[in-house]
């Protein structure tokens, strides 16, 4: 696919089916990119498409048949618009291009080569329950002890946390909460034992439990 070069061909893009509940264009809004009118478009958009499939179907479709629907605070960024987050006459936060390779910047593998995608999402059934006090924690080894992510980073608003797919996942987890905070570090094991861990979550829904409505066998006559 050619990187979209009108409205026709962007609408063509978004409506590629990412996984069972997903669409590219539910990870296209930026509010850089609304605020500042500027495009947010990749350069590649098949491996766009590949790695946010591999992020959806691995990571974001099983948060969905757990917990319900998922909020999507930020995700896909283009290299130009998170380049602009990153350097503009008003940086916005963004990390440096090189460093968001293989994450916002889906389209872009990183130095080393891998494959991979970021999305900063909101579970609102725990957010509810961090708002009146739960530790994020809970949250961060569940998603550690049941899917295969590269890196979570959470932020104190919502529990909110940028959930990472890579190819050789690195499995870490830091934050500001509020302070900086490294939970685990690449290549090593939680300071939790499982048994501490799952107490944690105990009360957590089933994994997958939700039964979503199935495709009839055949359509209707």
């Amino acid at each position: 696919m050619r990187p979209p070069r009108s409205f026709v061909s962007l609408e063509t893009f978004g409506r590629a089916r990412l996984s069972q509940y997903f669409f590219m264009r539910d990870f296209l809004y930026s509010e850089i990119a609304n605020f500042h009118t500027r495009r947010n478009i990749p350069d590649n958009p098949d491996l766009a498409i590949t790695a946010g499939g591999a992020l959806c179907r691995e990571l974001l479709d099983p948060l969905v048949e757990t917990f319900g629907p998922i909020h999507v605070r930020s995700s896909f960024r283009s290299a130009d618009l998170n380049h602009f987050g990153a350097n503009g006459v008003r940086p916005q936060k963004c990390a440096r291009n090189p460093a968001n390779f293989a994450g916002h910047i889906w389209d872009h593998r990183d130095h080393n080569g891998r494959m991979g995608a970021t999305a900063c999402i909101v579970v609102p059934w725990f957010a509810d329950q961090y708002d009146r006090g739960r530790d994020w924690r809970d949250l961060a080894w569940w998603v550690h002890d049941h899917l295969p992510y590269h890196e979570m980073f959470f932020f104190p608003r919502l529990a909110a946390f940028n959930l990472t797919w890579r190819e050789e996942p690195a499995r870490a987890i830091s934050g500001y909460m509020p302070h900086r905070i490294t939970l685990l570090k690449p290549g090593t094991d939680p300071a939790e034992p499982l048994r501490d861990r799952a107490a944690r979550y105990v009360d957590f829904p089933p994994f997958r439990g939700i039964a979503y409505p199935s495709l009839p066998e055949s359509n209707p006559t």
